[in-house]
């Protein structure tokens, strides 16, 4: 026991005894780059940027998966949830059974499991056949090496939609399931990494090295999202049967609301990258010297040391895990703090799942362009915040009230310049029979009576399969029969339809009457405003990144050091089930109402929406974001206050032990039993 080695070294040294304070000098070493405790910090960073890489990949590969499967908004949202409920079901018991044991180890364990799970949410893919996307048929010929085809309209004749003959395998898209459990798999494997990781690095950190470790961790886990959202963009360029398909058959571009691209590609990425993180865990110590407690032995430290891990061993039981929880229930600190980062983790995490459909639906931008951008953009303001801000709180020696009035003023500044997005925003597109009549009218609201006009009634369409052509009149049509186009020139991507009687309702004539593949280009206005979204988005995110690392600082420090790996287990377990299953349902369910066309599986039934009203969906995503962000900003000016209570009370006459106001100055210089009683506090 390390414990009992050192008191050997103590006996050794009697002659060198001080009897005024019961301690010893021995020669003290100065940590070096490669001290346990930073090789520790350093593999952490490796898995946190791996579960980050293989966490963002998912968000960014939503909206692929929901088009690949033909799955609405919300039940794309239950499969993201997924993560969070294999969390729930360890992460709590983890928490307080692991932190007794080799965490290292148990983190080691954990990436293999992590890295199966994202190998098995890849796995649909090689099961699956072709990708067939909604499409309608026309019937061409080929004379004298002619590229013209029949016309798709067809005059007096009923025209039947595309027939699939294997319509049985259409069952296979809910292999949607898999994609769930595999994603219940990485969040089983990732709930020991935080908690367990976390209190190791602050049971053996210096009194003053916390914050920054944290917020390096957390700086360096960015770059996991950075990571992610780039391969999600490089992916989505990509077709899903890329290597099994011939590509020039492909008639679609990855801008159109029907492509898939390739995301099984970064989930066997993500599980590679995860499963190497794991390997330097193997080889970590159980424990390590704590920094800055090297320079005296202290007696009396010895024998509380040893008392509590006697007693911390005797506990670790089911009895004592229930004991811990009451513990945990009654410190009115934690349970505030517990309940105001729930509303603001539900905000967050709602908006970030739905944030590239949300750049997609209202700026016309691509899903490989709004996952580039983000990655670009928006993570490295949210990396540098999250470093500037441990920064911060290192040199000036933060106390709780510092960091809880810091995490504050960032997190409402951020909330303030967000609001701006409201009139950051797009109109919709024109799309005929939808958002504007055949001649040019606005509509209010949608109905499929209008999808037919007196320019394609003798055209037999199909009002349910969407194929939408762009006309010359920079009008959408949701297909080339719709628009009443006669003739076609070219193939694949590159096919024009010619002469279309609807765009002859709009005053062009019949010899530029002609429209192309796909939806119509947004205006020059929108491109504008897409622009100050970007700038908007940088502003916000930096600032709410300045106080990024509070949350888990203040979860540590408002329990005794017995519960920290618990405390933040648990707090993770709430947010993982109040917040990371439900946001992303809920918030997906409401989005789904803004749904203006529903695609059409070829075998029948509802498929993935292709079209979204663009202001109904900013006012409903954006006000569901802030507004149940607003009321935790009531819980926090209590909690500030009963911070400031709590310290006043706990504060001496003398005032020797202010915890906040002393800001830990002296920390170093002080017996490390009384650095501990200072950072309690609060309690």
């Amino acid at each position: 026991m390390a414990i009992e080695k050192d008191c050997k070294e103590i006996n050794n040294l009697n002659s060198n005894l001080s009897p005024q304070d019961g301690t010893v000098e021995v020669p003290s070493k100065k940590p070096g780059c490669c001290s346990p405790l930073k090789m520790f910090l350093v593999s952490l960073c490796f898995t946190y940027f791996a579960k980050a890489f293989s966490g963002s990949y998912m968000k960014s590969s939503i909206t692929q998966i929901e088009r690949r499967f033909d799955i609405s908004s919300s039940t794309v949202g239950l499969v993201d949830g997924s993560f969070e409920f294999g969390n729930l079901l360890m992460i709590a018991i983890v928490s307080y059974f692991g932190a007794r044991l080799h965490r290292p180890r148990i983190i080691a364990a954990s990436c293999i499991v992590m890295a199966l799970g994202s190998f098995i949410t890849a796995m649909p893919h090689f099961f699956m056949g072709p990708f067939r996307y909604e499409s309608l048929r026309t019937h061409r010929t080929s004379q004298n090496n002619s590229t013209f085809s029949a016309s798709p309209c067809l005059a007096n004749v009923t025209f039947t939609e595309s027939a699939e003959p294997e319509c049985a395998k259409e069952g296979g898209s809910s292999m949607w399931v898999y994609v769930l459990i595999g994603n219940m798999l990485r969040g089983i494997g990732e709930s020991p990494i935080t908690p367990l990781g976390v209190s190791y690095i602050d049971d053996f950190a210096g009194p003053t090295n916390t914050p920054l470790y944290l917020a390096c961790l957390h700086t360096v886990a960015l770059f996991g999202p950075m990571m992610g959202f780039m391969v999600g963009s490089f992916c989505a360029k990509l077709y899903v049967d890329i290597g099994f398909v011939d590509l020039d058959s492909v008639t679609i571009t990855h801008q159109d609301s029907r492509w898939v691209g390739a995301w099984w590609i970064g989930f066997l990425l993500a599980g590679t990258v995860t499963l190497m993180s794991g390997i330097p865990f193997c080889f970590l110590p159980k424990s390590i010297n704590e920094e800055g407690k090297k320079h005296s032995l202290n007696l009396l430290k010895f024998k509380e040391t040893e008392k509590y891990e006697s007693e911390s061993h005797n506990k670790t039981t089911v009895k004592g895990f229930f004991v811990a929880l009451k513990k945990l229930g009654c410190n009115r600190l934690y349970v505030m703090i517990v309940c105001l980062y729930l509303l603001q983790m539900n905000s967050f995490l709602g908006y970030i799942t739905y944030k590239p459909k949300y750049m997609e639906q209202q700026y016309g931008q691509s899903i490989s362009n709004a996952n580039f951008i983000t990655g670009i953009t928006t993570l490295p303001a949210a990396a540098l915040g999250m470093l500037l801000g441990g920064l911060i709180m290192k040199k000036y020696k933060f106390g709780l009230l510092s960091i809880c009035k810091m995490a504050f003023v960032t997190s409402f500044t951020s909330l303030i310049l967000s609001l701006s997005l409201f009139m950051i925003g797009c109109e919709n597109n024109d799309i005929a029979g939808i958002t504007v009549t055949y001649n040019g009218s606005k509509l209010n609201n949608f109905q499929d009576t209008f999808l037919s006009s007196s320019c394609n009634l003798d055209c037999s369409c199909s009002t349910s399969r969407w194929d939408p052509v762009c006309g010359d009149n920079n009008v959408t049509y949701m297909s080339a029969c719709l628009a009443g186009c006669k003739s076609s020139l070219g193939e694949g991507k590159n096919m024009v339809y010619q002469n279309c009687s609807c765009l002859e309702l709009m005053g062009l004539h019949s010899t530029n009457s002609s429209v192309s593949l796909g939806v119509c280009p947004r205006s020059e206005n929108c491109a504008k405003m897409f622009l100050y979204y970007i700038i908007s988005q940088v502003f916000s995110t930096f600032v709410l990144a300045l106080g990024g690392s509070s949350a888990y600082v203040m979860v540590l420090w408002c329990v005794t050091p017995e519960l920290k790996a618990l405390a933040v287990g648990v707090y993770m377990l709430l947010i993982r089930t109040l917040a990371g299953i439900s946001a992303p349902i809920y918030f997906g369910a409401l989005i789904d109402r803004t749904c203006l066309k529903w695609g059409t599986k070829f075998c029948g039934g509802r498929g993935a929406c292709r079209l979204y009203d663009a202001i109904s969906f900013r006012n409903t995503f954006l006000g569901l974001t802030a507004g149940i962000k607003f009321p935790s900003y009531i819980l926090f000016m209590w909690f500030i206050f009963m911070v400031k209570k709590q310290l006043s009370v706990k504060t001496p006459e003398n005032g020797t032990q202010k915890a906040d106001i002393i800001k830990k100055e002296d920390a170093t210089k002080e017996e490390p039993a009384t650095i501990e009683i200072e950072k309690q506090t609060f309690i």
